[in-house]
């Protein structure tokens, strides 16, 4: 690799077609089971060799984010170059293209591109159980945005099985946010506390978001976005991602995705729109 290489991967924005919540744990998390589902698009991070660890953050919401060791990226990379002795270092540029606080990945999937990224610099295999443990460390979601793949998740979310949905990838999807960032510790806060039953893994599209009634109590505009997006011609499946505040929707075909696109951002001009498919 020349010095003036760069290395570009993206950051999949992470969907949860479904999230049970089931029991607080001793540890203060709840245990989880989700089914993860990734988009072809999101945040872009590339990266050239250097001596020292830096990072520089553009995009249309990038504005005002750490560039420091705070940062899941640069804490990403950080304990990636500590576990395996690295002594080289990374400059790092990262496009933030996906709202802040939405529920679609954010930082964990830009810490969990960092990882991939520099496991290809410094030849290191992503797929062996040190990489992972780090990801665990950086927070709950980051593992699963390392495979990026279809993925079933228990425990906090990181106990992760390999799922096959062969009619998700190329599903046209819609996301959308109200403009309104929300803290996960808050919707977990507002969230009843009623267990209503485990994920049945044999019907992938027929979960449902616990979270949902939480959130929508802390941001009543993602029930009215809900309501909006269910209306729409030729959807098939709508729901809140994660602890929100971002919702999607699901088409039969891209025609109906795009036409459906257009009309939430004319009745919503403030809200963030991407037509994007499932990986």
């Amino acid at each position: 690799m020349k010095l003036n290489d760069c290395m570009v991967e993206t950051a999949y924005a992470k969907i949860n077609l479904a999230l049970h919540v089931r029991r607080r744990r001793p540890d203060g998390y709840h245990d989880l089971e989700s089914l993860f589902a990734f988009a072809v698009d999101g945040d872009r991070l590339s990266l050239t060799p250097s001596d020292a660890l830096s990072l520089r953050v553009t995009g249309p919401f990038g504005r005002g984010l750490s560039t420091n060791h705070d940062n899941l990226v640069m804490r990403a990379a950080a304990g990636l170059r500590k576990a395996f002795g690295i002594t080289a270092g990374a400059a790092l540029l990262l496009e933030k293209n996906l709202p802040v606080a939405s529920g679609i990945g954010g930082g964990s999937a830009d810490a969990a591109a960092a990882l991939r990224l520099l496991c290809n610099l410094w030849s290191i295999d992503k797929n062996i159980s040190q990489v992972f443990d780090i990801a665990k460390k950086l927070g709950a979601d980051v593992p699963a945005c390392l495979a990026s793949e279809a993925l079933y998740g228990d425990g906090k979310g990181d106990a992760l099985t390999s799922v096959s949905v062969p009619s998700l990838t190329g599903t046209p999807l819609l996301l959308v946010n109200p403009g309104l960032p929300l803290s996960t510790a808050r919707v977990f806060a507002a969230w009843d506390g009623v267990d209503r039953g485990a994920l049945d893994r044999g019907r992938p599209f027929g979960g449902r978001n616990d979270l949902t009634t939480a959130a929508v109590s802390l941001v009543p505009e993602i029930g009215n976005l809900l309501d909006f997006l269910v209306r729409l011609p030729d959807v098939t499946l709508t729901r809140m991602s994660g602890s929100g505040a971002t919702c999607f929707a699901l088409f039969t075909s891209i025609t109906a995705r795009d036409e459906a696109a257009a009309i939430v951002k004319h009745a919503l001009p403030d809200a963030w729109v991407l037509a994007t498919e499932f990986k």
